[in-house]
């Protein structure tokens, strides 16, 4: 993974994660970048100091992955506890929001990829869920 310093053309920082530079340049060609202050599509690398690390980079260290994941699953609970389920219509319902045919309220379901892909393309601003933990009895 790649972590690149952009900025927005009214000069919001953030970061971005990207697969490889090619990911980025991707992704910024296609207009799917976009700034999560003001929604500008104008977006930029920054400049920034390389990551210096050790003579072996790996993974996080474990307290490190675990914050994560916890994390995650917090944002996923907060989803769950405020949003409402859609279920397999996630797609058609986050649509009619963008085009303003529905009232605009916080929803989460299921879609498939392409669903997804074709949501990016149009414009319709939508994430990735964690997904839930398994149960202690689903575990060996």
């Amino acid at each position: 993974m790649i972590r690149y310093a952009l900025l927005c053309e009214h000069d919001h920082d953030f970061e971005g994660w990207f697969g490889s530079s090619d990911d980025y340049d991707d992704q910024q060609g296609r207009g799917l970048l976009e700034c999560p202050a003001c929604g500008s599509k104008a977006v930029r690398k920054a400049m920034m100091a390389p990551a210096v690390v050790g003579a072996k980079a790996g993974d996080p260290p474990a307290q490190m992955r675990e914050m994560m994941m916890q994390a995650a699953q917090a944002v996923r609970q907060h989803v769950e506890d405020n949003f409402d389920y859609v279920g397999d219509q996630f797609a058609s319902e986050a649509r009619a929001m963008h085009q303003g045919q529905t009232d605009e309220r916080g929803i989460y379901g299921e879609a498939s990829s392409g669903e997804i892909r074709a949501l990016v393309e149009e414009g319709v601003p939508v994430a990735p869920l964690a997904p839930r933990p398994p149960r202690k009895s689903e575990v060996n």
